[in-house]
């Protein structure tokens, strides 16, 4: 698979989370409360990202095509531009957003920000340049207005606000690009110090291999830190199942920092939460969309009665390791849907026929105007 063909499976993937996604309640406010472009990007952005089923650049665990995907869409759209534009200038915001963001990890999370909203706005603002011509020394600065609007918390998480934040994020980087080809002045090198003071990260640009090509197509719709734990209970279901006792679930401390729920009280939390996520699984499956309308009431209790989370710094971020009496029963280093195991090409068909019935062909044709998929998608 050529890089170029990745880019377009990441864009066909946001695309249809997007198409599904407008249906949920933070993206159907965004969309109410949606005025001029601007609006109807974060609308975007929150309708892309609010099932937690986008795609993933685990390096910097930043959802890099999230705030970027709809700033390259709607704009180009309004621009009048072909496919081809928008996956171009989508295609450099998404390197932009994946450099910050593995710079600055994983010293982001741990002070409590949400990488793909604050290092989104990045990526952003260099999407919007793109696509409005700008100069390289106007795009710079482009990028350094939109860290002046930089934020998102891990607070959010389990809440509209997670989803509601990318799409702030989208709608900041597009408004910097707009004020740099007004003229608008900042020093970029100036505010990437001050990026790295105020919010411990690393300043980090694209360079050497493409982040892409290390991009996570999600198997599962909810925070990438359960997916392992899932995979390993799928193994122990193809076997002979779950031998009887407490199982510990054994993730590194990264990934229960990002799924921290316990006993979630909705389906948002319950997308959170590496104890459900493991009940569910073990008793119906790995979750589906619907599965998170509401917590299944059998898959909270057995999580509550039997199922515990301990973090482990010896396992990788994305790995988990299930114990049952102090024996390792089943593993998994790396889920479903990794650059390493990444879905088959008749899966990746299904979800995305799955989230939007007749939305693969929308990038077939990249001569066609940004302004078809989008409308193909709803997002218009």
């Amino acid at each position: 698979m050529t890089d170029a063909d990745r880019y377009r499976l990441a864009f066909l993937d946001w695309l249809a989370c997007a198409a599904r996604g407008q249906r949920e309640p933070p993206a159907r406010a965004a969309r109410a409360a949606a005025d001029g472009l601007a609006g109807r990007v974060a609308a975007a952005g929150c309708a892309g990202h609010v099932l937690d089923y986008d795609d993933t650049y685990a390096a910097g665990l930043v959802h890099a095509s999230a705030p970027v995907a709809p700033v390259a869409l709607l704009l180009a759209a309004e621009r009048g531009l072909s496919l081809a534009a928008a996956l171009a200038a989508y295609a450099a915001g998404f390197e932009a957003t994946a450099a910050l963001a593995r710079a600055s990890h994983p010293a982001l999370y741990e002070r409590g920000w949400h990488p793909t909203s604050v290092c989104g706005v990045a990526g952003a603002a260099v999407a919007a340049a793109r696509l409005l011509g700008l100069e390289p020394d106007r795009e710079r600065a482009a990028v350094g207005i939109s860290l002046l609007g930089a934020g998102g918390l891990q607070a959010a998480f389990g809440t509209d606000g997670k989803a509601l934040q990318v799409g702030f994020a989208a709608a900041t980087g597009l408004e910097a690009a707009r004020l740099s080809a007004a003229g608008a002045e900042v020093s970029p090198d100036a505010i990437a110090t001050g990026f790295e003071s105020a919010y411990g990260g690393t300043w980090g640009a694209p360079r050497g291999r493409p982040a892409i090509r290390e991009n996570w197509i999600k198997a599962y719709p909810c925070c990438l830190m359960t997916h392992a734990a899932i995979d390993a209970v799928q193994a122990l279901r193809a076997g002979n199942g779950a031998p009887a006792g407490e199982i510990v679930v054994a993730v590194h401390p990264t990934a229960r920092r990002a799924a921290p729920r316990n006993d979630p009280s909705d389906g948002l939390e319950a997308k959170f939460s590496i104890a459900y996520t493991t009940a569910h699984t073990l008793l119906h499956g790995p979750p589906s969309v619907e599965s998170f309308a509401s917590p299944d009431a059998a898959a909270r209790s057995f999580a509550a009665a039997h199922v515990r989370v301990r973090a482990d710094p010896a396992l990788l971020e994305t790995e988990a390791r299930l114990e049952v009496g102090g024996r390792v029963v089943s593993a998994a280093s790396h889920a479903r849907g990794s650059p390493q195991n990444p879905m088959d090409a008749e899966s990746l068909a299904r979800k995305v026929e799955t989230l939007a019935p007749g939305l693969a062909l929308a990038l077939d044709d990249l001569d066609a105007p940004a302004a078809a998929a989008a409308q193909a998608a709803g997002l218009l």
